[in-house]
């Protein structure tokens, strides 16, 4: 097998492809032919040991797979060689080969392609979550998407034009608009690269404008930093304000605003809940594979990357230029090869 492995902290260009001896499933595992691997955020923090999990070097970054069941550890039930499986995996999914615990394991219909697959879960697990679970978004409310043309921010727009909502998408550029447009984002709004206190004060007059005369409901703040509280201060009564990542920075909210707005700031930690509420996560995946067979949610995949050029998708990441998903691809394979 070949997996592109962590051999020290630091960027994308510290990673080395290497050729290791194929795994075997233990107890209670599957070895997967992995065929996509999806690209995310944590991806490019795991590798700098920025991320809360801290895996044991070498590692292989890439926490979400698709791929087919090659081979079936001992106890497990319910799987047959040849499925087509999904899973996250923390970590390893940037690699041709695989053993994952079969509980992780989430069989995906035919009709749908690996690299789909492998973009699906977290971006879509994530953004319904967000909406669904904690802000209980209502038909004909008000939805702000931030970082609105990346991999969450697409999901959210598609999930909340798909739950009824007015979906308002703020970006950087005006491609990025465009591409939000396409989704079906009612509104765009551009923000500044660098936000200082006029250009925050811009952007909340500019949101407020879109959203009159009541403001907005729910913010999916999937971008953090000087960006949070003008959204904040652009919200209606009873809004809910949605953390879900800060790849700006930490903000520092001045708490009178949720006083003032009665609003409520909400966690989201996708990666928690779904160990806490399994019942629920479980529910939540037959939902969006239910809304994938309408054709009401899609990946937007806008970059691909052979496993020998993984890391030039994790620099493709940090950028700020990727519009939608990226997916690392992996060459066909058969056991034992």
């Amino acid at each position: 097998m070949q997996a592109l492995l962590s051999v020290a902290p630091g960027g994308p260009e510290t990673l080395e492809l290497t050729t290791l001896p194929d795994p075997s499933p233990t107890r209670g595992e599957l070895l997967i032919g992995i065929r996509a691997a999806g690209v995310n955020f944590p991806d490019t923090l795991i590798i700098q040991d920025r991320y809360q999990i801290r895996p044991p070097r070498p590692f292989a970054p890439g926490g979400e797979i698709a791929g087919e069941v090659l081979a079936i550890g001992e106890g497990v039930s319910g799987f047959e060689i040849g499925d087509r499986v999904l899973a996250l995996t923390g970590h390893g999914g940037f690699a041709t080969h695989l053993s994952i615990p079969s509980a992780t394991a989430v069989k995906f219909p035919d009709t749908m392609p690996f690299e789909d697959a492998a973009c699906f879960i977290f971006t879509y697990g994530t953004s319904y979550h967000a909406l669904k679970d904690r802000a209980d978004l209502q038909p004909d409310e008000t939805l702000l998407v931030l970082g609105a043309a990346g991999g969450v921010g697409s999901a959210a727009i598609e999930l909340g034009k798909a739950m009824g909502a007015r979906v308002i998408a703020a970006v950087s550029s005006q491609d990025k608009a465009d591409f939000c447009r396409s989704l079906g984002a009612d509104e765009t709004v551009l923000y500044a690269h660098d936000m200082d206190r006029d250009s925050q004060k811009k952007f909340t007059s500019e949101i407020k404008d879109l959203s009159a005369p009541l403001g907005v409901n729910v913010v999916y703040d999937a971008v953090g930093g000087d960006y949070a509280e003008p959204a904040l201060r652009s919200m209606a009564w009873n809004g809910r304000f949605l953390v879900v990542g800060f790849p700006a920075g930490i903000p520092k909210i001045p708490l009178n605003l949720p006083l003032l707005k009665g609003c409520q700031i909400m966690g989201v930690f996708w990666g928690a809940s779904v160990m806490r509420d399994p019942v629920g996560h479980s529910e939540n995946v037959r939902n969006l594979f239910q809304l994938y067979s309408e054709g009401k949610i899609r990946p937007k995949i806008n970059a691909r990357y052979p496993l020998d050029r993984a890391s030039e998708a994790l620099s493709h990441m940090t950028s700020r230029s990727a519009l939608g998903k990226t997916v690392v691809t992996m060459p066909v394979h058969a056991e034992g090869e």
